[in-house]
Parts: structure tokens; sequence; C-alpha cells
């Protein structure tokens, strides 16, 4: 559903809407799959509070073989979370997380035969969303090393006077789970039961605009690979 979005990197954003520190002054940046960028989860000391950490965009399960698993799962659909060997782990193992976003990007389609359109969908006055994910933790298997990786929760759009007007004519419409504030330590602690109640879609308004990519640069040749930051040819539903 949502393959690129703006990242929440500001260390004074990430202070005062969530309540986390980050050293340096990074300004924000669009992220594609693969592509590093913070989230926020719960401390492992057990002193319930939050903390924040670089992850891949795009959840990298431990049975992956390489981090390019993750331009396939960068979405995960609350209606599956539970089920899908990418994603049950994470879940069943309460490994819920916030993503931090200025903005977040979607497809708009004019009409059924007609070329998309990126847009840019932003929370009014400058306020940043806190969307729903689950992370993981994966092992690379050539260097030992330990990555972090996460991914987006959706549900269904139809009907959202917003959401319901991106993405293919025809296809199911999806949305990010939009976090209210308030709601941010209890979507973080509450048992695996309770977490299905935040699966909803959000209400509050939002303030959209064309954002259209600049165009794409010639590649040195056919068989140089893009970057990991670098946006996929057709953003998927996942």
């Amino acid at each position: 559903m949502c393959s690129n979005y703006e990242t929440v990197t500001r260390a004074d954003r990430l202070l005062s809407f969530f309540g986390v520190a980050r050293k340096g002054e990074e300004p924000p940046q669009v992220t594609w799959p693969t592509g590093l960028a913070p989230f926020i989860r719960l401390a492992e000391d057990g002193s319930g509070n939050r903390r924040v950490d670089d992850g891949a965009f795009g959840l990298v399960p431990g049975f992956a073989k390489e981090l390019a698993y993750g331009r396939k799962t960068y979405n995960a659909r609350t209606e599956t979370v539970a089920k899908l060997p990418s994603f049950r782990n994470a879940w069943r193992k309460g490994q819920r997380c916030i993503v931090p976003a200025e903005a977040i990007f979607e497809p708009f389609y004019e009409t059924a035969e007609s070329k998309p359109v990126r847009w840019r969908i932003q929370q009014p006055g400058e306020v940043p969303m806190g969307i729903a994910g689950i992370w993981e933790t994966w092992n690379n298997p050539e260097t030992g090393e330990a990555a972090f990786s996460f991914a987006m929760l959706t549900v269904n759009a139809d009907g959202h006077p917003v959401m319901s007007r991106f993405h293919k004519w025809g296809e199911e419409k999806r949305m990010v789970v939009i976090l209210d504030p308030e709601e941010y330590d209890r979507w973080l602690t509450c048992p695996m039961a309770e977490a299905p109640k935040f699966f909803q879609q959000w209400m509050g308004q939002l303030d959209t605009y064309p954002a259209p990519l600049p165009p794409r640069a010639k590649k040195a040749s056919p068989s140089s690979a893009p970057p990991a930051a670098e946006p996929p040819e057709e953003p998927g539903l996942f």
C-alpha cells in the first residue's frame, strides 16, 4: 500500500511528538523499501519507555537470505499479519512499533485508463503521523551481523473520504494504520489479544496534493542495479 514515505528524522520533532531522543539533525528524506529509517519500539530494559532505532523499511524475517527480501514486505495486512510466515514471528512476540512519518505518498489515477500521479498525504499543521508497524531482527547469514527491519500495518480503506481515492480503479483500497498519539504507549505494550482494536481507518483530517517524482536518470547500463533508496518501478499493494 504505502511504498514510500517521508521520515521524521529531526531530533527535536522526534522528541516533541514521539517522546524519544535521537542524536543528529538529519533532514527528512523519502524512504523506499530496504532504505534505512527511524522506528520507535518499546525499550528492552523493562522500563516501559520508548526508544528509537534505525531499521530497513521492509520486514526481513529470520529465514530470509538477503535484505532485499524487504522489497515485498514493507506493508503487512492486518487481516493476515498473524498468519503469514513473513510476519507471524514478529507479531506473536509482540514486536510492535511506531513508524514516524512526515507524510506518505500514494498513486492517484484520475480515470481507469490514465497514468498514476504521485500524491503527498499528511496531517494538517505539519503534525507527523505515527503509523502502526511491526519490527524484526535479522541476522545476515554471510556476515553474522544483526539488523533491524520493520513494516507498516494496513487496513481496508473502502469508503474512506480520502484514501479511497488512491490506487488503481477496481482494486481493493488500503491505508496505513495511523495511531492516536494518546494511544502510542498502549499500542506498544498491550497484550496481543487487544492489539486488533487499533486496526481501523483513521478519520482525522488529511491534506493531499500532487507530488510527482522527478524524471528518472538514465541508467549507466542495463545490468546496473538500482540503489536501495531508489523507488521501485511500480509500487505494489501488500
